[in-house]
């Protein structure tokens, strides 16, 4: 197939080019405006791949979707404000991303007839004290982020009733890995940590999330763009649910820093206690999770501790400023001289 890959320069996106390129020999369009999260350095192993290009544009420009969608034969949409505490410090971005831009995306695969896959999350469903999500659960988002993620994700929706276009989504939960924006949980601990930075964690700590690694949900998305069918949404779940206080005190085991670092600080506005997912109706199409989240930390570790050129450009640019007015402190400027092997 030729894909266009719609805010792939992100965390999730860049993986699943680069597993649609080398795995499954498609052809990949990446369309992204390249926001501080979508970075070019997400993709920088793919450029000389003869099945790539690259456009730099928003979702939301017509234009720009224009000129990327000819030739395609399905639109996968990644492309999204995403982190939660930003949402709620500044919405506007966060509607003009999730719904104008999925709008716009809808209507180029309507007018061609492409297969429409929109990428979403558990958090569209809200909180759950027992059991776990379906796709059947209702809509109950909880912040700005999450909120416009589930009215995209109606539009989508509507978008198959009213016109027939064969589209779908795939929800996953808690994603880490490789390359994902150190605003978010794990790699904020991993770079905190190895830097002697405190570890500052929400409330008590117990929110509990179910853990999917990044190349597991790419691979959902995959297998849902090949063998799902339109019109339905296809939920995919990690194998593992943890804490965030326990995955923080992990992290510090595995970069050898003091558990003294662990900071309890105010929580978060809104703050959703639990999610899980049940995930039954996309393994019925042949897809399981392959990594635990034990393996999968420590993996994650090693990347962020071997790959400092990705990070310090993060670490010594605006999100020095960013991390100062959400934490009320400033990060240093260089990593600890020295620190534990992983065991």
């Amino acid at each position: 197939m030729r894909l266009l890959l719609c805010g792939a320069a992100g965390f999730i996106g860049s993986h699943f080019a680069r597993i649609r390129l080398e795995e499954h020999g498609d052809e990949v369009v990446v369309l992204d405006r390249l926001t501080y999260a979508g970075r070019e350095e997400n993709l920088r192993d793919l450029r000389e791949h003869s099945g790539f290009a690259f456009l730099r544009g928003a979702i939301e420009d017509r234009e720009a979707v224009e000129a990327a969608v000819q030739g395609c034969d399905a639109i996968v949409n990644f492309a999204a404000e995403t982190h939660v505490d930003r949402s709620i410090a500044e919405p506007d971005a966060f509607v003009t991303t999730q719904v104008m831009g999925t709008y716009v995306l809808l209507e180029a695969a309507r007018e061609r007839g492409l297969r429409y896959l929109q990428v979403s999350t558990d958090e569209v469903y809200g909180s759950i004290e027992h059991g776990a999500f379906t796709e059947r659960s209702p809509l109950e988002p909880s912040s700005p982020y999450s909120a416009t993620k589930a009215g995209a994700d109606l539009l989508v929706g509507s978008y198959f009733h009213t016109f027939g276009l064969p589209a779908s989504t795939c929800r996953g939960s808690n994603n880490y890995g490789s390359h994902q924006y150190p605003e978010k949980l794990i790699p904020l601990m991993i770079l905190n940590a190895l830097h002697g930075d405190p570890l500052p964690v929400y409330g008590d700590g117990l929110q509990v999330r179910n853990w999917i690694h990044v190349t597991d949900f790419a691979r959902a998305i995959g297998c849902v763009l090949e063998r799902g069918r339109p019109g339905e949404v296809y939920n995919a779940g990690g194998p593992d649910e943890c804490a965030n206080i326990e995955i923080v005190q992990r992290i510090v085991q595995l970069t050898g820093a003091h558990e003294s670092l662990i900071e309890h600080v105010r929580d978060r506005l809104g703050h959703d206690r639990r999610y899980s997912l049940s995930s039954e109706r996309v393994r019925a199409l042949g897809w399981a999770p392959r990594v635990r989240l034990h393996d999968g930390l420590a993996r994650t570790v090693a990347w962020y501790r071997d790959n400092a050129w990705w990070w310090e450009p993060i670490r010594s640019g605006a999100y020095r400023s960013y991390y100062e007015r959400q934490y009320g402190r400033a990060l240093t400027a260089a990593p600890r001289s020295a620190s534990a092997p992983l065991p």
